[in-house]
């Protein structure tokens, strides 16, 4: 089943080119609820809804470099600081958006927007401190994420080893299309992978290739308690645009159009805009204190 959040944050499932609209006021109430919710009736054309970021969730658990690939990349072109796996910090949830949301370019921050190609696992049973082999009983389905990253902050960040504020600004989480249940995923490590910047290739690879396995990564994070509709990221794969010979070249810009693509999740579209077109003012002044 696909589960959406559209137009004025309805809740829907997907069934063949029509939303089938679902009495419940957000997808996190949906879980919460252990899926026990009727239909209301109304059917709407998939064609002519807006989609809106399918969940927000109480939590989102950030995992780092579950994917060696994406290590051995950025110690090849000897970046600031090795992405080992292990690495967890909390994401912000304010700054979720959904597709075809614009992501906001804060130049006055940043001059290094990357770009970084995820799965993001969804908690559908709430818990804590349990093992590996009881994760599947956690999981509820999977989502596209897109964890854009403003590199010159998190080299300042990774000088004490960890990392937040890159991540974590306004419009840089973005997620969706829609969140696909586990029983029509199926194996979650057998599913390509592929990130396209202006339809250009930029990350192509694979979930078989973790480190550490989705039910280990949900198992580790348990420690910290589990609420229905909690998200989980894997980390991200190679071909990052600081991974690459000439990162600036590569670096996200204003009109920018990056599609994050996984198998069976679908695709997650989102453009690049500068401050002035988001907001219609020029960018305020940076606090310099650091």
């Amino acid at each position: 089943m696909k589960l959406v959040t559209f137009d004025d944050h309805r809740v829907g499932r997907i069934a063949d080119d029509l939303v089938l609209e679902l009495d419940t006021s957000s997808t996190r109430e949906y879980f919460e609820r252990g899926g026990d919710v009727p239909e209301t009736g109304r059917r709407v054309p998939l064609a002519e809804v807006r989609l809106r970021a399918p969940i927000v969730p109480k939590k989102f658990f950030h995992t780092a470099g579950n994917f060696r690939e994406h290590h051995e990349d950025l110690v090849r072109v000897n970046w600031s600081h090795p992405v080992n796996k292990g690495i967890v910090f909390f994401q912000n949830v304010d700054a979720i958006i959904g597709p075809d949301d614009d992501v906001v370019y804060p130049g006055h921050l940043t001059r290094e927007l990357d770009y970084e190609l995820e799965m993001a696992v969804v908690i559908g049973t709430p818990g804590k401190f349990f093992s590996a082999d009881q994760a599947a009983e956690h999981i509820a389905g999977y989502l596209v994420f897109n964890d854009i990253t403003a590199r010159d902050i998190q080299r300042r960040e990774m000088e004490s080893g960890v990392f937040s504020f890159s991540k974590a600004i306004d419009t840089f989480c973005p997620i969706g299309p829609y969140i696909v249940t586990a029983d029509e995923v199926g194996d979650p490590h057998d599913l390509n992978m592929e990130l396209r910047v202006n339809g250009q290739v930029r990350q192509k690879s694979h979930t078989g290739r973790m480190s550490v396995s989705i039910p280990q990564l949900v198992a580790y994070h348990s420690p910290q308690t589990y609420s229905a509709g909690d998200l989980i990221t894997t980390g991200t794969v190679a071909g990052v645009a600081a991974s690459t010979d000439d990162p600036f070249a590569n670096y996200l810009k204003p009109g920018d159009v990056v599609e994050a693509e996984i198998e069976k999740l679908g695709v997650l579209r989102n453009r690049v805009v500068s401050w002035e077109d988001a907001h219609g003012t020029p960018p305020p002044t940076a606090d310099g204190w650091i």
